[in-house]
């Protein structure tokens, strides 16, 4: 089996999406303007990128995880069993699990303060970026062949820097005011 993981696979997938969603964007900027149009495939974006560093081996070359070598259950202590290092960022993998989800919060509002009813799609967005992350960590659980551990520290840290994201998002609003910009142009 060839190996599949490692931060090179990681980089690889976050570009094609890139491209992918900014094609997307493009094309919807006529209709919802720049800010906008660029807010919402930035927040699918992020959605893939966080799924990629979430969901990929951090090692190309784990090969199989033993059934009986597996979590049977999520950790619950809080602070878990990451590592105070990780390889992403130097401040621990908790500062990488609460920045990681800073962006899609911050989307989420730009993305969805064009219309009257974004101020019912910032909560039900911010529930659906919780259940996100626990699903995740339910797949790292069920997974074990990409050797990650289940952790509810980490849905903690995940919604923490959703509601910070969404936080900045609120700021960028009124900087941005995505609700202005006319159909035809951005």
């Amino acid at each position: 089996m060839a190996p599949a993981g490692g931060i090179d696979a990681m980089l690889l997938g976050a570009v094609v999406a890139g491209v992918l969603f900014a094609v997307l964007a493009l094309a919807m900027r006529r209709r919802l303007g720049s800010t906008t149009a660029w807010a919402i495939a930035g927040f699918f974006w992020t959605l893939v990128v966080i799924a990629l560093v979430t969901l990929l081996p951090t090692d190309p070359d784990v090969g199989i995880v033993p059934a009986e070598g597996r979590a049977t259950s999520c950790s619950t202590d809080i602070g878990g069993p990451a590592p105070d290092g990780f390889w992403v960022l130097s401040g621990g993998q908790r500062l990488l699990n609460t920045v990681l989800f800073v962006p899609a919060g911050a989307l989420l509002v730009l993305g969805a303060s064009r219309w009257r009813i974004g101020w019912v799609l910032v909560p039900l967005g911010l529930a659906g970026l919780a259940a996100y992350s626990a699903l995740i960590e339910l797949a790292q659980l069920e997974l074990a062949r990409i050797d990650r551990a289940c952790d509810l520290t980490d849905v903690v840290d995940n919604v923490s820097g959703a509601v910070v994201g969404v936080g900045i998002g609120l700021v960028l609003m009124l900087v941005f005011r995505p609700w202005r910009h006319r159909k035809s142009g951005g």
